[in-house]
């Protein structure tokens, strides 16, 4: 759903428009067709379809006046918490193993950049960001963190991963930011 509603809002609007045009349609045949119904038969007909033009007519109000949409309140959400994701994982490893609820992956994850630092293989600006995004996820996994993993967290955590521990508190289940990582980490293999 990367259009969040709106394709199917248009959708939606365009179905209604083709049955208001299939109403009038049927209001037409029936004032041509007046001779051949009785009474009654004639009058039924007509009310019923007045009334579904009717209620056509005020859903097609309600969508054009913006009160009834597919684009709801969630999506909205999902949207804050994908671009805080966006913003503060530049790893999609890092993303993949918080989306899949990977704690143990990342401690090794973790244990295999501290020996590549120590190596030489990894350089200190790409180690911190990554480091960071791992802290950060064992953190919202509900992982402990060692007094010294939360100093070097608070110490180079920057505004997009504090935004994301924002966005993620506010919104309450743990599992509509798991959806969104894994989103995520779908839309990083593209």
């Amino acid at each position: 759903m990367a259009s969040r509603g709106t394709t199917e809002t248009g959708k939606l609007k365009q179905n209604l428009e083709e049955q208001l045009d299939r109403l009038m349609q049927q209001l037409q045949d029936l004032e041509e067709c007046r001779e051949e119904l009785d009474a009654d038969e004639y009058e039924e007909t007509k009310k019923e379809t007045l009334e579904q033009l009717s209620e056509i007519n005020d859903s097609l109000k309600k969508i054009m006046s913006g009160d009834m949409t597919l684009v709801d309140e969630l999506s909205g959400m999902q949207l804050a918490i994908q671009a805080a994701i966006s913003q503060a994982f530049k790893t999609p490893e890092v993303i993949r193993m918080f989306a899949k609820k990977q704690p143990r992956q990342l401690r090794t994850k973790l244990a295999e950049m501290d020996r590549d630092l120590m190596v030489g293989k990894l350089g200190r600006d790409l180690y911190t960001q990554q480091k960071v995004e791992i802290l950060t996820a064992l953190r919202k996994l509900g992982e402990k963190l060692t007094p010294d993993d939360e100093m070097f967290l608070s110490a180079n955590a920057g505004e997009a991963l504090s935004q994301f521990e924002r966005v993620s508190t506010d919104l309450g289940s743990g599992d509509k930011v798991f959806a969104l990582a894994s989103f995520e980490v779908e839309k990083a293999k593209q």
